[in-house]
């Protein structure tokens, strides 16, 4: 089963990574990731040339820093969390996920882009920020951080 929220009332400004790892319990240590169709603008040049390209591949631990370095905003992208034993080889043999089209969230059930993928945080246009996850506790734990999110099923059903 895969669980989704949209985060569209707890902050200012969306998406700072720094608060949905926090959410989450830093859960994002536990996994590869793999950064696709982003826009953001990092003032560290190293961090805006790693992440403004076709896709960044980061363990868990190299993305923690790299937020801790810097907490910027995310304007636009999708972070595609993977178990570590998943090579990229594997992940590089389906399309790149990406985000910048209204509907590509809109399916129900919910469904994480990357069938690899077991956790998705997806930034959509500074207006809120997407967790779908195959793991419940990392939905369950966001939900108790922020409990005004919405299931991100209702929200595509209008419910």
């Amino acid at each position: 089963m895969t669980y989704g929220l949209v985060d569209r009332g707890n902050h200012e400004y969306y998406t700072y990574m720094s608060k949905v790892f926090e959410a989450i319990n830093n859960a994002q240590n536990n996994y590869n990731w793999l950064i696709t169709d982003c826009m953001c603008y990092p003032q560290n040049r190293e961090i805006d040339n790693l992440l403004n390209q076709d896709y960044c591949w980061i363990s868990g631990e190299e993305l923690t820093s790299l937020v801790e370095k810097e907490d910027f905003q995310w304007i636009w992208g999708v972070l595609c969390g993977f178990e570590k034993d998943v090579s990229l080889e594997e992940i590089l043999k389906y399309p790149l996920p990406y985000i910048q089209d209204e509907d590509v969230y809109g399916n129900n059930p919910v469904s994480v882009q990357h069938p690899l993928s077991t956790l998705e945080i997806a930034a959509f246009d500074s207006t809120y920020t997407l967790l779908i996850t195959k793991n419940k506790e990392h939905y369950d734990d966001y939900i108790k951080r922020y409990p005004q999110v919405e299931d991100l099923e209702k929200f595509n059903t209008g419910f």
